[in-house]
């Protein structure tokens, strides 16, 4: 779909939602009923009619084009073959970190060892992936939802698993913009279930904020990385001093 038929579908959305009619808005619109349907039909407008259907709907025409754009279809996860790509080439990977952390291409040539010609061979691809919308300028528009993930167990996840979480751990986390607790406990299954509903909110704020930084220059921004991970767990030094059954029950019947 393409960026005008986008924004003609947000208004169909909007008329729809505010109850008007065609003919409520030609009206409104000093126009005839046709005239409003031919307008949304072929998306031909000036600035001076989208700003005064906009008036009408109570809207600014930067609240407008928001919506249009963020009515684009998101992506939840890719595909394992997609995810190997990236794995399998640092470069790529690199710039797909960067580019769903808004930066620009002037930023990633600025910092690290890519040419501009490299840096927009991977973002087109990873437009054909559906992750980016390059658009016209070079400009770079993310395609993934806030609830976007890896593979549990795929690719990604084991590149982090072998290569980035040593990497990550290598701290003492005793600065003021780092932090690490670790807890053991006993819980019952209602108390999982709602440690994890804990966890999943804690993952929705941390999405909301990165979505509300990103509109901040570079240098006001750091790359930050949180760690969210719970299972059953016995340290394995403990599992090797655990009974078997067979023997728990001889001792128990002697």
């Amino acid at each position: 779909m393409t960026e005008i038929a986008r924004l003609v579908a947000t208004l169909k959305h909007r008329f729809k939602a505010a109850g008007l009619t065609y003919r409520e808005v030609a009206r409104a619109l000093d126009l005839s009923e046709a005239s409003v349907k031919r307008l949304l039909d072929n998306g031909r407008m000036t600035v001076e009619r989208l700003a005064q259907i906009c008036d009408l709907l109570g809207l600014t025409m930067a609240e407008l084009l928001h919506e249009a754009e963020n009515s684009t279809p998101r992506l939840h996860t890719l595909k394992p073959e997609q995810e190997s790509r990236l794995v399998s080439d640092e470069k790529f990977l690199l710039v797909t970190v960067c580019a769903l952390n808004h930066w620009s291409v002037d930023d990633v040539v600025a910092t690290y060892r890519l040419t501009a010609a490299e840096c927009i061979k991977y973002l087109l691809a990873l437009d054909r992936m559906g992750l980016v919308k390059l658009k016209p300028g070079n400009r770079i528009q993310p395609l993934v939802a806030r609830d976007f993930d890896w593979l549990p167990g795929g690719p990604i996840r084991q590149y982090f698993s072998q290569r980035g979480l040593p990497d990550f751990m290598d701290s003492r986390f005793d600065t003021p913009d780092e932090s690490m607790s670790f807890i053991h406990g006993m819980l019952t299954k209602g108390a999982l279930n709602q440690l994890n509903d804990e966890l999943f909110k804690l993952r929705s704020k941390f999405a909301a904020l990165h979505d509300q930084s990103s509109s901040a220059p570079l240098p006001e921004r750091s790359g930050t990385a949180l760690v969210l991970a719970m299972r059953g767990w016995e340290p394995q030094a403990f599992r090797k001093l655990r009974r078997t059954a067979a023997v728990a029950v001889a001792k128990k019947n002697r």
